[in-house]
This record gives structure tokens, sequence and C-alpha cells, in this order.
């Protein structure tokens, strides 16, 4: 009899799953039990923009995944908000995370590969999604839910001075800066349908919350509320009457200013923050697409497949050709198993389902305070009742993504070794500089290793790079490599080639040649030739821009994804070591720290998806610039990476014969870092580099001295006098740079200021 997992009764899965392969189903491969490998991945699937529904399908994805389909979202941010919750936020009944659903953690329990960018084109044809700054993202099946804008791009004046309601990110962001302003406020709302008299409502409750006085004027074309029955007008009209909402009928807002909104009779109505909820617009690439569409819109049959059976579209982006609907929200969120469906039927070759939208279903609008109407039917309620009833519903929808069910991390055997439960720990293994071998194994496996004894080489313990001298060239060789901890093979190649640059960098020379060794995940020749070329154009891009060529490499097959770079650099003059810094020597860190702990963090969902796309991007961010300021100035310059940045100052130390001390306050760390050490996150090797000070306390910013770095910044002693016009030259540069303490002439350690 087969066991029943857990978690898969939790989420009501099948009792034929066994444990080993609902764990890897959560990776979103599967198992194989013949190699011990996950099984190939043969299909793309590409999810273009994180809305409702697709938020919905990588749910279903996670508790139930197709192995063998590999599925990659594209959305431009790393939250996407959820736009039932809107008018509540603008009126201040919810702040602004509580909008959000947090793509890095539903995109890591679906087993999906997160790419942050705005796609800008899709190409039947070549199969591809167009997203700025990376190779195309190549599909075998995509789905396209990317919403609508209300610009009013034909309006002079609106672009530059006004704020459509749509998308909802940036729209929430400068309504909570304008909030936050003091003095007379005026507002102007471009359409009076139920939209835009839900955002007039709200807007003029939180101004009134915020005893500002102000004027909300509402405006229209056409008569307002055209769309809803004659007692559900009657009763917002009301509201809007209570709250001061200047209801302006019939007539033609000719252009924006920055502070005015003039019409066609020549009035000019007072706005210094007037936005557009009027009609829906398309996303304008769509129309590039050579898809059919209706007015902009992809048109969709009953499938949601568009003209292209290969591509699906839902959401607002849709038009429905078959049962044409206005847009709403509730379409979108119905659409999501009829989607989840049909995608995994066209991966297997199963049976598609058509999607049949409700000819009427409850609205409930919004009244400004705690307060909502609802009406269906005919029939309509409005009060503080209906408001709990919305807030229930939101609420719920919202606890989907809040609320993920627990992954199943890896399954011990009832029949086991001794020591494998300690040797497995009590976290996932980290990626990155986290899973590197600590240092006290390390120096236990390299005492009595033999020196060298060629004379044009020289490997001086703890340096970031050997020296070979060939006459008069200088050369500096060093080795690095990366376990993934990003699924978007694009950002992880990024990351791990300014990780190994940082060793030629340290040194002070200028990064000359590398060749790449690469581990792929099982995949089809197909997704093998995508990735490949994903990394290598990736590589090889931030190769050039640190003036260096690729000049070969290795690849095989293994677990999971590895990148790894050999890289050389030539010095003009001697390579800077770890040896030469002197007491007095002022300590200049060019990035924050914190990378460590926020992707620990990341792994057991508890860090905010904001913090770890900041954080990837701070690891991408590469040390050229840094280094060459830095390099005619430093006594003494290494990257912080693996063993945190106590760990690689000590090594400075020891190596220079100083002492070190430490303004904790004037480290600079990476956002949200703070909070998750505080919390008691830390990563895999924090034990290990903890070992090195004891006497330092655990507590949160303390601690993260011995967070473990990936692709971190360079430390540098600098001499006084040298000291201050370097960090202006950084800063000037734009790098995160600080003074964060002085060597000191002490015995090697490290001291608290």
């Amino acid at each position: 009899m087969e066991q029943t997992h857990a978690l898969c009764v939790e989420l009501g899965e099948p009792a034929s799953l066994q444990p080993c392969q609902a764990a890897c189903a959560l990776s979103g491969t599967g198992y194989n039990r013949n190699m011990d490998l996950p099984l190939p991945l043969t299909r793309d699937v590409v999810l273009v923009g994180g809305g409702h529904t697709h938020a919905l399908v990588l749910r279903r994805w996670g508790m139930r995944p197709v192995p063998g389909a590999q599925v990659t979202l594209i959305n431009p941010g790393p939250t996407t908000p959820y736009s039932g919750m809107l008018p509540g936020h603008v009126a201040g009944h919810y702040d602004r995370d509580a909008l959000d659903i947090d793509l890095v953690q539903l995109t890591r329990f679906a087993g999906a590969r997160l790419i942050l960018g705005a796609a800008t084109a899709v190409d039947p044809v070549a199969r591809e999604v167009h997203v700025p700054g990376r190779p195309p993202v190549g599909f075998d099946l995509c789905a396209i839910d990317v919403g609508i804008t209300s610009a009013m791009p034909d309006l002079p004046g609106f672009s530059d001075h006004g704020i459509p309601a749509k998308p909802l990110g940036p729209f929430a962001e400068r309504w909570a800066a304008y909030l936050a302003g003091e003095g007379p406020a005026s507002v102007a709302v471009l359409g009076a349908g139920v939209a835009g008299v839900e955002l007039a409502l709200a807007m003029a409750h939180a101004l009134k919350a915020a005893k500002r006085p102000a004027t909300v004027h509402l405006l229209d074309r056409s008569a307002a509320l055209t769309a809803v029955d004659v007692r559900t007008a009657k009763r917002l009209r009301a509201t809007m009457s209570d709250l001061g909402v200047d209801l302006r009928e019939n007539v033609d807002v000719i252009r924006v200013a920055a502070e005015t909104v003039a019409l066609a009779d020549g009035e000019e109505i007072p706005s210094t923050f007037t936005t557009g909820a009027a009609g829906a617009c398309a996303e304008g690439w769509l129309a590039d697409s050579g898809l059919a569409q209706e007015n902009g819109f992809l048109t969709v049959n009953s499938n949601l497949q568009t003209s292209d059976p290969a591509i699906f579209a839902t959401g607002d982006c849709a038009h429905l050709g078959f049962d044409p609907r206005p847009k709403a929200g509730v379409y979108a969120v119905r659409q999501a198993p009829i989607l989840y469906n049909n995608l995994t039927a066209a991966l297997t070759g199963g049976r598609m389902r058509a999607y049949r939208p409700q000819k009427d279903y409850l609205k409930l609008i919004s009244l400004g305070g705690k307060s909502a109407l609802a009406h269906r039917g005919g029939r309509f309620f409005s009060g503080a009742l209906m408001w709990r009833w919305k807030d229930h519903i939101d609420q719920k929808f919202m606890n989907r993504f809040r609320d993920l069910p627990a992954m199943v991390d890896r399954v011990i055997p009832p029949v086991h070794a001794e020591g494998l439960q300690q040797a497995l720990g009590d976290k996932p293994l980290c990626g990155g500089c986290g899973s590197k071998i600590g240092r006290t194994p390390l120096r236990a496996a390299l005492v009595g290793m033999p020196a060298t004894t060629r004379k044009d080489v020289r490997a001086l313990p703890g340096d970031d790079a050997a020296l070979l001298q060939m006459g008069d060239v200088r050369q500096v060789l060093s080795t690095d490599h990366l376990r993934a901890f990003v699924p978007d093979p694009v950002v992880m190649a990024r990351i791990a080639t300014v990780h190994a640059l940082g060793d030629i960098w340290a040194m002070g020379a200028q990064p000359q040649a590398a060749t790449i060794s690469l581990i792929l995940p099982p995949l089809a020749p197909e997704l093998q030739a995508r990735t490949l070329r994903d990394i290598m154009e990736t590589a090889q891009d931030a190769l050039a821009q640190a003036g260096a060529a690729v000049v070969g490499g290795h690849t095989t097959t293994g677990p999971e994804l590895t990148i790894g770079l050999t890289l050389t650099g030539l010095c003009a003059g001697d390579p800077i070591t770890l040896a030469g810094g002197q007491p007095g020597d002022v300590l200049i860190l060019t990035k924050p720290i914190g990378s460590g702990v926020i992707l620990a963090g990341e792994m057991a969902g508890h860090a905010r998806a904001a913090d770890v796309a900041a954080a990837y991007d701070l690891m991408q961010r590469g040390q050229g610039t840094a280094a060459r300021i830095l390099a005619p100035v430093a006594h003494a310059m290494t990257d912080v990476t693996g063993f945190g940045l106590a760990g690689h100052l000590h090594g400075l130390c020891e190596a220079s014969g100083t002492g070190a001390a430490l303004d904790l306050d004037a480290v600079p760390l990476m956002q949200g870092a703070a909070e998750l050490a505080a919390q008691g996150v830390r990563s895999s090797i924090y034990a290990d580099n903890r070992a090195l000070a004891l006497e330092i306390t655990d507590a949160c910013k303390a601690a993260l001295l011995f967070d473990p770095q990936t692709s971190g910044g360079l430390l540098a002693a600098v001499a006084p006098d040298a000291a201050e016009m370097a960090l202006k030259d950084l800063r000037e540069a734009g790098e995160p740079a600080a003074q964060i303490g002085v060597l000191t002439d002490s015995a090697p350690r490290l001291t608290l200021t």
C-alpha cells in the first residue's frame, strides 16, 4: 500500500503521491528513481505578467506541477498588487504591503523562475518574449496576463502631469506621497464610472482623515454611473455629496497642467493630483504581436487561446471573442482553474476545458469609509456590514498567497546511518557563498600542504588570487563557482561573473580572460540550448564590460545549476595583497552587507520580495569602478564573500599583523537584513563564521558581521590622508561606499567601537 504524504492530504492532493515524489514535485521537476536526479525539463511555459489569473495558476502549480515542464513568470517587479483592495488602501484602511502578492515566494513555492522586467514584445513565430536588458525568453507555451492601463495618451498634458489609476503599483506610490504632504489638497479624477466614483470617495475620505482642506473633483464627458441601476447610482451620489466630492458631468477636459485641469468651456479646475479612471487601454506592445485583437486586446476563444494556440491570454488584457464581457477582476479569478487545466492539457495531450463567464456577479463598491455597497440582480445593500463582508472576501483571497503550504525539504528514510540528521542540519542548504565550506574544515584540510617550488608562481595563504610572473608580465589567477540560488539563469550568471571578478579586482588587476564551467540540471536539448545561450551571453556581456574575454569552458549535467569561472588578470605593478595594511589605515567597504541572511530568509519564506530584489541588484553590481579608485591608494584589499565581513577583515589583519576597530553603526546593511537577523534568520555557514570571534555579541547587527556574502563589496585599508578623497570619488561614481573603521597596532583581533 502506498504511503500518503501529509502535505498532499492537507492540499487535497491524491494519495498516490509518495513522499519523495511530493517533495520533488514541489521543486517543480519531479523525481527520477533511476538516477537520483530531477526529471529532465522538456518544455518551457512562460507566464507574462503577474495578474490575478497567473498568481492563482502558480499557486495551483506549486501543489500539482507537471513534471518535465519549466515555468517562468515575467513581471516588472517582485510583487503584484491586488486590485480589490486598492480603494481601501487609498482611503487609508490598508497599508501598502497589504495589497501585494509576493511573487518571489510564490514562484519559489511553484518551483518557477521569476524574471524581473517588463515584457516589450511577444514573437509568436520565434516563440520568444522580449524583455530589455537580457536575451529573449524562449517558450513552448505562453500565457499573457498583463492587465490594462487607464493612461490617456491623447489628452494633452496627462502623460506629464497625470497618473493613471492602472497599473496600480505606480498609482499607489504616487498617492501615498501626495497624501503625506501638507496644506490644502486639490484632486481631479477623470472618469465617473464605478471605478472613478470608488476612487474619488476613497481619496475624499483619506484627505478628510488627514485633516487636510481638500476638494475632490470627479469629471466625466457624459453622465455618471450609467452602468449601474438607478437605486445604486442614487446611493453613490448621496455618498459623494456627503464627502464633498464635486461631481461634474457632461464636461470635456481638454488639457492637464501641473496644478489645473482645463475644460472646453474655459474653466480651469484646480488639481495638484490628477488621475485617470476612464476606460481601459491595452498595453501598446500587444498590438505588434500579430495576434488577433479587438481594440488592442487579445482575442481569445473559450479555451482562453489566442489566434496562436500556443499563446493564451487572460484577465483584462484579453477580449472574450466568444462571449464579450466588461473588464472586471472576478473574471480573471475564475479563469485561473481553466488556464491551469488547459496549460496542463497542452503539455500532456489532455483535454481542454471551456471557460463560461458568469452572466452576473456580486458587485461590492467601497464608499470611502469602512462602508460598502453590494448589489446583484437588482438587489442592493449598504453599510458597515457590507464593508466587513468585502474585507472578508479580499482577505480570504490574499491569504491564499500569505499562507502558502509548507514546502517539503528533504525526507529522511526511517533507516539511516547515525549522524545523517546532524549533517543535514535544521534548514535547507543555502546557495551562493552560504553553501561554501566553512573556515574550520577548510583550514584543517590545507594544513601541511607544501608550498609551490616554482619561482614564477606565488600563492600566499588567504590572498584572493595567485600571482604568475612571466618576465615583466604579472598575471593573477583565480577561480570561483556558485551553486545557484536564483532560478533565473541570466541573473545567476551575472551574479556569478561579478562575484568571480571580485578576486581579480581585489588584487588591483585588470580582468583579462575567463573560462566558464557549467553544471546544468537535466534538460531536453532545446532547453539546454536556451539555457546555455542565456548564461553565455550574460557572462560574456559582464566580462566584456570588465575588459575581459571568454576563451573557453566546460559543461556537464548534474542535479542543479552551478556556474563557475576561472579568471586571469594583469597587474601594471605589484598586486595588492592582504599583507600591506598599516596601523591607522582607514577601512573602506564598497557594498552593504546582508546578502546571506536575505537569501536564507527568502528560502524560509521570511524575506520581503522588495528586499530580495534589491539584494539581487546589489549582487549584480560590478566593482570595476570601485577597484580603479581604490587600487592606487589601498595598502591592502580583499573582497567580502563567504567568510563574512568579520572573517575577511580578520584575514587581512592576520596577514598585515594588525588589529581592527570596527564602527558597527557605520557598517552599511542591505535593506531588510537587520530585521531578518533580529528574527534569528541565519545562513548555513553562519555558525562556522561565528566561531572566529565568540567574544562579539550575537545581537542582530553584530551577527551580520559573520553573514556570508555573495558578490560582496571590496574591503580596502587606505592611508588616512587618502581616504577622504577616495570616499568622495567613490560616492560621486555612484558607489555605496562607507568608512567602517581603522586598523590598529594590536594583535590580529576585531573590536567594536
